[in-house]
Parts: structure tokens; C-alpha cells; sequence
């Protein structure tokens, strides 16, 4: 009888010490599901805040005047549109001087009301890829001697005509890309910043790209991913040099939008108009020096940082090669033609 009660003791005490250990296990694993619970309603709350909540900065702050490269197509004309609206003059810059005209025109008539028939509205016909680029700026600056700029959108911008592998790039599609993407936003800000600090008050706005920022790598679009990652760090750093000076500097970092440049014609939820996109982007100027200003577009970048680099790498190949084929087969169709 002793060795039979010694026995079921024995196993109670098993079967007890089995339970203790299940209980503290099920207890770490709820603190560590609570943990995590807490850590995503710490970074959801936020992000409700500052993408839907949070009120845009008065662009008046700035000055009277907003210049924007690229002024009449896609982001940069939707951005033309909302700064009117925000009574803001208006410097627009683009390569053809009957689509600078059509939108002066466009612009008053829409417009000029809000300003009480006193917006104005100033063009400058400068191709950024021709090679004069010294003779551009000058009639930019020359153009905006006898007002303060104080806002600078840095909005034109080329990318490949489709995806090709880096040796494929001719010489003058190279030259463009360094042009146009790195050298003009360079010299653009060099050219209104002192203004700037002497007023002690702008906002510089250079339009980056998911290429440079969000993917791991694009493949295929590579010296444009590469021209779009240096304006971000650019953007960066000037943040930090400038922010003490009364100077806003911030990259906005787009998706994929309904642009020509994108070769994107129909707007969905992922992929909006350039004046959704435009709508947001004035939101959020003042702000973080790197933002996403579209809301599903933020959505979207937080998912591509939780999938792998490799299996990223691996479904971004795919998708360029065949853009890549369907380009060329156009490109062969055109030349057949």
C-alpha cells in the first residue's frame, strides 16, 4: 500500500511540475503576443495621425512665390493647380513653350478668383537635356530676380523608355539620366538657397522615387534607381544642414502614379492621379525629411520591407525582363512601321 500511495504521489508531482512549466511557457508567449500587440498599435496610432489627422503647415509661411520644374505634365501640373489654390504665385519651368502658355492660361482662369484677379503666374522654357544647361538657369534666375522663390519643387525627372540591362544604356540616354536627375536638382537648389537663407524662411520639395528608396534593388532600371537614391540622401542631409535656418527640405517618395513617365493611363487605388498624389503631397511639406505622402503607397512600402531582399530581388527580375521583352517588341514594331 505504501509503494502504490509513494507511486500516485509521484506522479501527481510530475504531472504538477508539467503544468507549472505549460503555465509559465502559455505566460511568456502572452507577454510576448501582448508585446507585440502593443508595438503595432504603437506604430498604427501614428501613422493614423500623421497620414489622415494631421494638419497640413500654411504654405504662406514660405513666401509668395513656388517654382516647379517639369510644370506641365503628370505631378508637377497637378501641383501647379493646388498651390493656386493655396494662393500661391506660380513659376512654372518646362520644355515646351505652347504647353507653358496653354497652362498659364488654364491656370488664371481657374484660379485667378481666389487671388482677386492678382495671381501671378510666370513661364521659363529651359530643355533640361540640352547641353547650354548654364544658359537655362540663367533665364531661370533671371526670370526670378525681383521675387522671392519661396518654395522649390524639384519635379523633372526622366527614367528609361523601358527596363534594359545597365551595358545597354546609349550614351546620351546616360548623360540624360545624370543631367536631368542629378546635376539639375543639384544646381536648382544651389541656384534659390541663398535666397532662402537671406529671407530665413523656404521649403525644397525634390520628387525621389520608389526606385531609390523603398526596393531593395531595380534591376533593369538601374542608374535610375541609383540617380533617385541620391536625390533622397541629398534631400537627407540638407534636412539636417538647413532645418535650424528656417529651411524645409524633404524628399517625396511616390510609387507607381498615372503618368506618362510611368506609361500608366488608368488611376486605381495603388496607383493614383498625379492630383491625388499632389492633394496628399502638399499635406505633408514641413514635415519628416523622407515621406511616402499617398496612404496606400505607405501601406505598400511597409510591406515590401517585411518580404526577404532576395525574394524581392528575384520578383523584381522577373517583372523588369518582361517589361524589358515588351518594350523591344514595340521598339521592333515602330522601326518595321
Amino acid at each position: 500500500m505504501y509503494t502504490l500511495l509513494t507511486f500516485q504521489s509521484q506522479i501527481i508531482n510530475i504531472f504538477s511540475r508539467e503544468a507549472a512549466t505549460e503555465y509559465w511557457v502559455l505566460l511568456v508567449l502572452a507577454a510576448i503576443g501582448f508585446l507585440y500587440v502593443l508595438r503595432l498599435i504603437s506604430l498604427f496610432l501614428p501613422w493614423i495621425y500623421v497620414t489622415f489627422l494631421r494638419p497640413a503647415k500654411p504654405l504662406s509661411r514660405y513666401g509668395d512665390w513656388a517654382l516647379i520644374t517639369g510644370a506641365t505634365d503628370g505631378i508637377g501640373k497637378a501641383f501647379t493647380g493646388k498651390l493656386a489654390k493655396k494662393k500661391i504665385n506660380l513659376v512654372i519651368v518646362g520644355r515646351s513653350q505652347p504647353k507653358l502658355e496653354e497652362l498659364a492660361k488654364e491656370l488664371h482662369s481657374k484660379y485667378a478668383y481666389i487671388r482677386f484677379l492678382h495671381l501671378q503666374v510666370r513661364f521659363v522654357v529651359v530643355d533640361f537635356t540640352d547641353d547650354d544647361l548654364d544658359g537655362g538657369l540663367s533665364r531661370i534666375s533671371q526670370r526670378t530676380a525681383d521675387i522671392h522663390v519661396g518654395i522649390l519643387i524639384n519635379n523633372v525627372g526622366i527614367s528609361y523608355p523601358y527596363a534594359r540591362f545597365f551595358h545597354e544604356l546609349d550614351e546620351k540616354l546616360t548623360k540624360n539620366l545624370l543631367r536631368v536627375n542629378i546635376e539639375v536638382t543639384t544646381r536648382m537648389i544651389q541656384l534659390f538657397l541663398p535666397s532662402m537663407l537671406k529671407h530665413k524662411r523656404g521649403a525644397i520639395i525634390n520628387v525621389g522615387s520608389g526606385a531609390g528608396s523603398v526596393l531593395p534593388s531595380d534591376p533593369l532600371y538601374t542608374l535610375y534607381a541609383a540617380t533617385k537614391a541620391f536625390v533622397d540622401q541629398l534631400s537627407r542631409s540638407l534636412y539636417v544642414e538647413y532645418k535650424h535656418s528656417g529651411i524645409d527640405v524633404q524628399c517625396q517618395v511616390p510609387l507607381y502614379l498615372a503618368t506618362k513617365m510611368a506609361k500608366i493611363r488608368k488611376a486605381s487605388l495603388a496607383v493614383p492621379s498625379p492630383d491625388t498624389y499632389a492633394t496628399a503631397g502638399l499635406k505633408w511639406v514641413g514635415y519628416e525629411p523622407r515621406c511616402t505622402p499617398y496612404w496606400v503607397h505607405s501601406i505598400m512600402w511597409w510591406l515590401i520591407q517585411m518580404i526577404p531582399e532576395p525574394i524581392m530581388d528575384s520578383v523584381r527580375l522577373r517583372s523588369c525582363l518582361n517589361i524589358r521583352k515588351r518594350g523591344q517588341a514595340k521598339e521592333a514594331r515602330s522601326k518595321a512601321e
